[in-house]
């Protein structure tokens, strides 16, 4: 049953971060994330250096996300956080934006997602290493590995696409008869390693992550990472690189894009 909505932004902040059980210092990173994207949706810009952390966020309606411009207030503050700090600043204040908002849309407090068109920032290879050559590739996809890495593996090199898009991948943002994403979604492509993989691993499945955890997702797991047939999270990219690892040690998973 939704709860009674609150007016304020910071307030469905508070609630949010309250609901998700965070720890202490993954709330203050989480808060200070939300904040910053308050400061786009006044129009105004957010203090930079030491003085973001202490800036107080400027008083907004949470009915402000579901203005009409609020995905282009939202796409230009995007823009801008992009040139300034690094990819994976930017692509975890990002993904804190998303899961809250998924949150508050489960809670009836919203119903727009402004932040739909938004999507990550590609990840260097910090060590500047090459891509695998084809007998790397050919004896990597002929391991006995699990349906999900070889999955996994294929489509990112097969795509080219980075690592944080693919595993964002939903199984409803996927064409499997012709070997692409939807319109809705990242705009990926792919061969026939990955189209003859793909239909076995989200057999059964119509909605949720496409790459899962082998266990079942915590309780505050946002409803956009928990796969509703089976229950299991997103997979994450920290698991993903530890399992690439453990069958080719030295290597990256950024190293099988094209």
């Amino acid at each position: 049953m939704p709860s009674a909505q609150p007016v304020e932004y910071a307030v469905a902040v508070e609630r949010y971060l309250a609901a998700a059980e965070l720890g202490s210092a993954s709330r203050r990173i989480y808060r200070i994330a939300l904040d910053t994207w308050a400061w786009a949706l006044a129009d105004r810009p957010a203090p930079g250096g030491p003085d973001r952390r202490r800036a107080r966020p400027p008083v907004l309606p949470l009915a402000l996300l579901d203005h009409p411009d609020a995905a282009a207030r939202l796409r230009t503050a995007a823009d801008h956080r992009a040139s300034t700090t690094d990819p994976r600043t930017f692509n975890r204040e990002l993904s804190t934006l998303r899961a809250a908002l998924t949150w508050w849309r489960a809670q009836g407090w919203i119903t727009a997602d402004p932040a739909a068109g938004l999507r990550p920032q590609p990840l260097p290879d910090a060590a500047g290493r090459a891509p695998l050559d084809p007998d790397r590739l050919r004896d990597l996809f002929a391991r006995r590995a699990p349906l999900r890495e070889q999955t996994l593996w294929h489509l990112l090199h097969e795509s080219g696409a980075a690592v944080e898009t693919v595993l964002a991948l939903d199984v409803d943002d996927l064409d499997l008869v012709h070997r692409r994403t939807l319109p809705s979604a990242p705009p990926l492509h792919w061969r026939a390693g990955t189209a003859r993989l793909l239909p076995l691993l989200v057999a059964g499945r119509t909605a949720g992550p496409l790459f899962l955890t082998d266990r079942r997702a915590p309780a505050a797991t946002p409803a956009a990472d928990r796969c509703p047939h089976t229950g299991h999270a997103r997979l994450s990219y920290r698991r993903a690189a530890e399992l690439f690892t453990a069958h080719q040690p030295g290597l990256t998973l950024r190293q099988l894009r094209t």
